[in-house]
């Protein structure tokens, strides 16, 4: 596919697979050939992690409507070849992460895809994009799963930094777009239709209460971690690329090589 036509986004807005759709493929071992290799291409490209995801649920019977998915991505790469991640020289040293879940996203399953992404200063440094292991019975629970995987991978970040004897000043501020989730993580009352996600809310709580974690509510078109579970309109997707600063290289000025 050195030659193919490139696509402007690796999946369109009607992206859920089913594991049923259409025929077998032919060669599995090509498909799981790919997928594994576009799982590497992820750790610089953050940008097509939600579309890796998706081919990577069918490794194990691939069919002909996953390929063409699989497809569809290798056409994006073409188009955006020298794209990756910019990291540039900052003196802000805060984390401000994004979480995001998209409810009830499997056709076949139910379960929800969550994704988040944690930027240092300006800079990305983690992301994930990623099937939830249980079926949320409203979209406030599937966002605060997802919130409390975030404030999981903030928490992280900041032990290691203090390990490496630079630890925060400032408190991590975790962005969520769903009102109802982060009333959750600062309302002391436990409500009998939350008991069965009682282990995510005390887990975020407890992080809001002794002060290491903020969380507050930002705009859908804000919302960068819309990227990691859902495929997105060409401007929204270019615009929260761009965001998460997956851009190509700068062009050199004269006399610099």
């Amino acid at each position: 596919m050195s030659s193919c036509k490139p696509s402007a986004t690796p999946v369109d807005t009607n992206s859920k697979l089913s594991a049923t759709d259409g025929p077998l493929f032919s060669d599995d071992t090509l498909y799981r050939s790919l997928a594994g290799a576009l799982q590497y291409l992820t750790f610089t490209r953050p940008d097509i992690s939600y579309a890796v995801q998706q081919v990577c649920l069918f490794m194990h019977a691939p069919r002909e409507a996953h390929y063409q998915f699989l497809k569809r991505i290798l056409r994006y790469i073409q188009g955006t070849l020298d794209y990756g991640i910019r990291i540039s020289l900052s003196t802000i040293t805060s984390l401000t992460a994004y979480s995001d879940a998209d409810w009830g996203g499997c056709p076949d399953s139910r379960r929800s895809t969550s994704g988040y992404c944690v930027f240092m200063g300006d800079n990305l440094i983690s992301w994930s994009s990623k099937r939830q292991s249980t079926v949320s019975r409203s979209s406030a629970e599937a966002e605060y799963r997802g919130v409390a995987n975030a404030v999981a991978e903030v928490s992280w970040v900041r032990n290691l930094l203090l390990e490496l004897h630079v630890p925060l000043r400032t408190v991590v501020v975790v962005y969520c777009d769903n009102v109802s989730a982060v009333y959750l993580s600062g309302n002391p009352v436990q409500h009998q239709r939350t008991k069965h996600v009682e282990i995510d809310i005390h887990f975020v709580r407890e992080k809001v209460r002794v002060g290491d974690i903020r969380v507050l509510h930002v705009p859908s078109e804000f919302q960068y971690a819309d990227i990691f579970t859902k495929g997105l309109p060409r401007p929204l997707f270019t615009s929260f690329r761009d965001s998460l600063r997956v851009r190509p290289p700068p062009a050199p000025t004269e006399g610099v090589y």
